[in-house]
Parts: C-alpha cells; sequence; structure tokens
C-alpha cells in the first residue's frame, strides 16, 4: 500500500509547479507583448510609407533617382581608356587607337609635302625671239644712222657721234631685255664701215630668233648663250674686237622664253593640297607596342585622341547625360502623365522606373562576360520582360514607350568597337521582341498564358536572328549557329518566366493590383469565393448580378470594369458572419429581426461592411477590394430600421442609423455602390416593367447624389446619365417579358 508524501513535500510540489506556470505565463506575456510591438512597428512603419507615397515630392524624388542611376550605369560604357605615361618613356602596354580621328599634323604635312612636289608651270612667249630680233636691229640702224650723219673725220664728230649713239641705247635700254653695251663696243660698232654694218645687222637676228624659238628657261640661260655665241663665230669672220662685240649682243639677248606662271603653279599647289586625304588615326591601330619607347609623335598622337591621364574628355559624359534627360522626357513624361495631366500616378511611376533599371542592370552584368566570348552575348537579353511588366501594371501605351527606351540603352552599353556609339543590331533586336511581347500579353489573362505569350516572344527573336545571321557577311561555324538560335529561345521564356517573378513582388510591395491578378481572384474555387457560395448562395448570386452591372457601367464611363466586376464578387463577403439576417439568404420566410430591436438589427446589418473588409484584410486581398467592401454603402441611412425605431422613440437620430463609411472614394465603388441598391429594389419589384425599372433606378441614383453619396468621387452628372441608362438596359435585359407556358 502507497503512502502518501508528507504535506510540506505537497506543497513543495505545488509550490514548484506554480513556479513553472507562472514563469511559462511570463514568457507567454513577454512575447505576446514583443509581437504586439512588432506589430505596432509595422503599422507605423506602413502608416509612414503610405503618408510618404503621397508626398508631392515623390514623383520628382523618383525620377531624379532613376536618372542618377542610369547615368551612373551607362557611363561606364563610353568611357574611354586613359594612360599615365610620359614623353620618351616605356609604354605599359600596348596601346590601340580608342577611336578613328583625324590628325591634323600630319595632315598639314602631307599637303605641304605635295604641294612641294608640285612642278612650276612655265608659258612660252612666242613674242620674245621677235622682240629680241628687232632690238638687235635696232642697235644696228643707230649706228647706220649715226654714221651716215657725220660729215668730216674730225676727233670732235666721232665724240658726238659716240654721245649720241649711247642716247639711243638708253632709249634702248628702257626694254629690261636689252643689255646695255660699253662705251668701247660702242666705239667699235661706229668704227666699223656701213657695209659691215648691214651684214651684221642682216645675220645676226636671224642667229639670235632662231635660238629664241626655243623653250629656253632661266637654268638653261648659260647654254643656250653659249649655243647662240657659237653660232656668230662660225657665221661671222671679223676681227677679235668687232667679234667679241657681237659676241656680247648675242649673248646679251638670249634671254628665257618661258617664264613662271604664279596664278597656274599656285592654283596646282592647291589642287595637290586638296587632294591629299586627311591622315587618320583607325580604332584598334596600334600606336605603340609594349616596352617600345613613347616618341614624340606617338605621344601627340594620344594627347589628340584624350587617351593620357591629363587629357581625358568630359564631353562623353555631357552626351551620356543628354541622352538620359532625353529618354527621361519620354519615359515619364509621355506615360505617368498621359490620362491626366494634372495627376501622377506614383505606383506607375515606380514600376516604369524600376523595370527599366532592372533591365539595365541585367545589360551591365551581360556586358562584364561579353568580352570572354566571341558572339554577341546580349542576345541572351530577355527582350520582353519590361514590356510585359509594365503592360500587365501600368499600361499600353507605357509598355509600347519603355520598350523603345530599354531597346535604346541596349544600344548604348552593348556597343562594340572603339568609335561605334550605338549597337544597332541589338537594339532592333530587343525593340521587336518587346513590342511583341506587349501585342503578345495581350490576350493573356492568367500565369500559364503569360508563360505562352513568351514563346511568342521566343518566335519573333529567332526570326530576328535568322534575318541577322543571313545579313551579315561573316561565315559562322555551326557552334555559333547553335548558340544564336538558342539564345533567342531563352531570351523569349526568360521574359515570361522574369515577369511571373517580378510581378508579385510589385504587386505586394506596392500594393499594385494588375489585371492578372483581378483574373485570378475572379476565378470560382478562390476559397472565399467558395465561402460566400455555400454559406450564403443568395448573397452570392445578388453579387453576381451586381457585377454585371456595375461592369457594364463602368466600361460605358471609361473606369475599370473588371476591377468592379470582381470588388462585387467580394464586396458583401461579410454577410458571411450572419448569413440569416439578411433577406436574400433567409429560407420558409423566417426572419430573425423580427424578434429583434431596432438597434440590434442595426448592429448587425451596418457590420457587414466592416466585417467584410476585416475578412479581407485578414486574408490579404488587394486594398481596392477591400475599399469596395467598405464603402459600398457609404453613409448611407437604414431606412426600414430607422423608421421603425423612430416610431417607438421620435428622439431617434438618423446618423445613428448610417453607416460608418467612408463615402465612395473612386468611380468603380460608387458605380458598385448604385448597383448594390438598384439590383436590390429591382429584384424586390412586383412585374417590374422597363418604365417601373427605369422610374425606379432614376429615383435611387437621385436619392444618392441628394444623401451627398457620390460627393467624394469624380463622377461628373455626365458620366452619371451614361450609369443610368447603362443599367437600364442591363436590368431590361434581365428582367423582360416572358411568354406564358400552357399548364
Amino acid at each position: 500500500m502507497n503512502q502518501l508524501p508528507p504535506d510540506n513535500v505537497i506543497i513543495l510540489t505545488i509550490n514548484q509547479s506554480f513556479q513553472i506556470n507562472w514563469s511559462n505565463f511570463e514568457n507567454i506575456r513577454y512575447n505576446k507583448e514583443n509581437s504586439r510591438r512588432g506589430d505596432d512597428r509595422m503599422k507605423s512603419l506602413m502608416i509612414k510609407w503610405r503618408k510618404w507615397r503621397e508626398s508631392k515630392y515623390l514623383p520628382l524624388i523618383i525620377i531624379l533617382l532613376t536618372s542618377i542611376s542610369m547615368f551612373l550605369l551607362v557611363k561606364g560604357s563610353v568611357q574611354e581608356n586613359t594612360y599615365d605615361i610620359s614623353l620618351m618613356n616605356l609604354a605599359p602596354e600596348t596601346i590601340r587607337s580608342v577611336k578613328t580621328m583625324e590628325d591634323p599634323i600630319k595632315t598639314e604635312e602631307e599637303k605641304d609635302q605635295a604641294a612641294s612636289e608640285v612642278n612650276p608651270v612655265y608659258q612660252f612667249q612666242d613674242e620674245t625671239a621677235e622682240n629680241q630680233a628687232t632690238i638687235i636691229e635696232s642697235i644696228f640702224d643707230s649706228v647706220i644712222e649715226i654714221k651716215q650723219s657725220i660729215t668730216s673725220d674730225e676727233p670732235e664728230a666721232a665724240t658726238d657721234s659716240l654721245q649720241r649713239l649711247k642716247k639711243e641705247m638708253n632709249v634702248l635700254a628702257e626694254n629690261a631685255s636689252f643689255v646695255p653695251l660699253t662705251d668701247d663696243a660702242l666705239s667699235i660698232l661706229l668704227s666699223q664701215n656701213i657695209a659691215t654694218i648691214n651684214d651684221v645687222k642682216e645675220k645676226l637676228p636671224i642667229l639670235v630668233e632662231e635660238t629664241l624659238s626655243e623653250p629656253i628657261r632661266n637654268e638653261n640661260l648659260g647654254t643656250e648663250r653659249d649655243k647662240v655665241v657659237q653660232k656668230v663665230r662660225t657665221t661671222f669672220n671679223y676681227p677679235d674686237s668687232f667679234m667679241s662685240v657681237l659676241v656680247s649682243i648675242a649673248r646679251g639677248s638670249i634671254i628665257a622664253t618661258e617664264t613662271k606662271n604664279d596664278e597656274l603653279t599656285e592654283l596646282r599647289m592647291e589642287q595637290a593640297r586638296a587632294s591629299v586625304e586627311p591622315t587618320r588615326i583607325l580604332q584598334g591601330q596600334i600606336l605603340v607596342q609594349k616596352g617600345e619607347i613613347v616618341s614624340k609623335d606617338v605621344y601627340r598622337q594620344l594627347e589628340l585622341l584624350g587617351m593620357l591621364t591629363d587629357k581625358s574628355s568630359y564631353k562623353q559624359y555631357i552626351g551620356v547625360a543628354l541622352f538620359v534627360l532625353m529618354t527621361m522626357w519620354v519615359l515619364f513624361g509621355q506615360t505617368i502623365r498621359f490620362k491626366d495631366p494634372n495627376v501622377i500616378n506614383v505606383k506607375n511611376l515606380i514600376v516604369v522606373a524600376f523595370s527599366v533599371i532592372v533591365s539595365v542592370l541585367m545589360m551591365k552584368v551581360l556586358q562584364s562576360v561579353a568580352y570572354n566570348f566571341d558572339v554577341v552575348i546580349a542576345f541572351l537579353f530577355p527582350t520582353a520582360m519590361v514590356s510585359m511588366l509594365v503592360y500587365i501594371l501600368v499600361n499600353e501605351r507605357a509598355a509600347f514607350i519603355s520598350s523603345f527606351v530599354v531597346a535604346a540603352y541596349a544600344g548604348i552599353i552593348f556597343q562594340e568597337g572603339y568609335t561605334n556609339i550605338f549597337q544597332m543590331e541589338v537594339a532592333l533586336y530587343i525593340l521587336f521582341g518587346g513590342i511583341a511581347g506587349v501585342f503578345a500579353v495581350q490576350r493573356m489573362y492568367n500565369n500559364s498564358q503569360i508563360l505562352r505569350s513568351s514563346l511568342i516572344v521566343a518566335s519573333i527573336n529567332l526570326t530576328f536572328i535568322l534575318f541577322y545571321l543571313l545579313m551579315t557577311k561573316t561565315t559562322y561555324e555551326f557552334v555559333d549557329v547553335a548558340f544564336y538560335i538558342g539564345a533567342a529561345l531563352i531570351s523569349g521564356i526568360l521574359s515570361g518566366a522574369l515577369t511571373l517573378g517580378i510581378l508579385p513582388f510589385f504587386e505586394s510591395l506596392f500594393g499594385i493590383l494588375s489585371t492578372m491578378r483581378l483574373i485570378e481572384l475572379s476565378n470560382p474555387n478562390h476559397p472565399l469565393l467558395k465561402k460566400i457560395l455555400t454559406e450564403t448562395p443568395g448573397t452570392y448570386h445578388h453579387s453576381l448580378m451586381v457585377a454585371n452591372l456595375a461592369e457594364a457601367a463602368c466600361e460605358a464611363i471609361g473606369a475599370n470594369g473588371l476591377l468592379a466586376r470582381v470588388g462585387c464578387y467580394y464586396h458583401d463577403i461579410g454577410k458571411t458572419n450572419r448569413p440569416g439576417f439578411f433577406i436574400e439568404n433567409q429560407v420558409n420566410g423566417y426572419n430573425p429581426h423580427d424578434n429583434l430591436s431596432p438597434e440590434a438589427s442595426r448592429d448587425i446589418i451596418i457590420s457587414h461592411a466592416t466585417d467584410g473588409a476585416n475578412i479581407l484584410k485578414k486574408h490579404k486581398l488587394p486594398k481596392e477590394i477591400v475599399d469596395v467592401a467598405e464603402q459600398h454603402h457609404g453613409t448611407s441611412l437604414l431606412k426600414f430600421f430607422y423608421y421603425k425605431a423612430k416610431e417607438s422613440n421620435p428622439n431617434t437620430t438618423e446618423e445613428s442609423y448610417r453607416y460608418p463609411g467612408p463615402k465612395p472614394q473612386t468611380k468603380e465603388i460608387a458605380v458598385i455602390s448604385i448597383a448594390d441598391s438598384v439590383e436590390a429594389a429591382v429584384r424586390s419589384m412586383k412585374e417590374p416593367s422597363g418604365e417601373k425599372i427605369h422610374s425606379l433606378i432614376k429615383s435611387i441614383i437621385k436619392d444618392k447624389v441628394i444623401d451627398g453619396q457620390l460627393d467624394e468621387c469624380d463622377l461628373s452628372f455626365k458620366e452619371i446619365k451614361k450609369i443610368e441608362e447603362s443599367f437600364c438596359s442591363t436590368m431590361n435585359g434581365t428582367f423582360h417579358s416572358r411568354i406564358e407556358y400552357p399548364k
């Protein structure tokens, strides 16, 4: 038989147990407090994020940060190679020219060389021979004339004759081609008889004229004069004194018959200079080999090319800055402000900016490894990723413009060579792929179809690759062809895969509700829709009818019809907490409100809006859907129970029987609010007709307007009229008259 433990042992055990339990309780309480603090901290951060997101300066900050990011990413692709080397030092490596550029100094040297090689242009003066012969004849005519005028043999007469002859010679000396004779030579001439003078006068001009009939240049004068002297000596046989005079006259008469034409010579020199092609430093040209001395000429070329550290140019950075500014204007200025010039959608701004930055980062990664391959590795880039993302999350216009911008950046980043500033093949490849992505994703309604659309992109990529291979003059091996074909296919598949991977990130981080997400939420197999169908079948049918009304009306006024439809599916999910208290779910004619006070019924009915919002928040549905559940009744009056309460208590106020709101903030929620009331009212009508339905819809909309339920959305009276017409058309189609079947 077991004995009981002593009392002190029992007490000790109880105390220990209590201490353990209390310790566990303290731990639990501590963990709960920490968890609560964490939740509070997270809520605080979310509130700060929402406030910051609504700041008017946020768009400017995003655009500025995007511009800076793009500049920093792109500038490395255009940065020139520079070297820290000095004149007459050894080159640390083989240096090639980074671009093609004219060498003005070398060009000028070659032009001068060409001009110096031009021979002077000479012109033959055919009148020179005749002129010189005439001068010789004039000399002897003067001598004969003076001798004939002498009447005496006195010395004075001889002196006078010499002076007269000198005067005659001075007249001839005015001709630059005449060589003056000395006094002795003139005296010898005067001493000869007239017959001798006549003989010389007849023969000597002929000898000179014959000699001058051939081209003679200044450099050949000596030779030609020697020739004429020889002719004189063989023609005449006179005393040496007289022969020396004849020789002097003959030599002096031989002058250049070809003179240099300075104008023509200068013209030919200019033509020679112009014909010289500019001397160029070609891209990739080796300027200096590793280990060679950097000569003055090489140093000058490096300086000219801006390849010296202290001579680096900033022109390319200015060019990149201008390019970035231009693309940012196109990207943001033409996409974000498209629908409303006064409103900038921050979410769209972030999507476009982030998509482009991510794409450029991927380009830089590919560029960094491109030098290890002999093929164009840029063809692996997912061409349609950006366009598909932007189309799904923003709009079609933004998707097209983003495609052009991404293609432009690809052309800059993937440039090859030293002089190219744009890689046209890669840019066109990405552009066509991006446009194909926009058209492919237009008819896609779920995630699996996005992957299917990537096959369309892959086919367009493949078509461009085939065009590229066929148009290039390079002969490719089988391995290269296989790579390019594989790259085209991989690019298309990656476009769809990356789109699917990034899409949830955007949706969750920025609260973006995409078309794909809406389509997923509209799936009847969604757990919350199944919950509505199984627990509140009447509410489910009501929601479908309201969805049809709201979608048609939203499309009529240009609002988001799909968002309205999906919002209607979930707008009354709060009724699942107390299904039987709502008339569409009541069976067998039993109404629990008959046994409740108006206040209790009010609280139950009104709570379905906040209950629905809480359920949707709990299941992490998008804010737009939560807002529909919370705002679809606005601050409208619960009339039935208000008047019921008024009967028992005349002091009952309207404010106590109104929904807490807020009022509808968007066009879609405003349309849903009206559609919800219209569907319920028309359903309760007996023998509805077109006129009755139109009148009822008009009165409901009028009550909403008068009650101020549409004050906080941007619906115009014109749009309200279109909503009314759409509701009438849809309801008449639903509640049309039917023939009575025979019993």
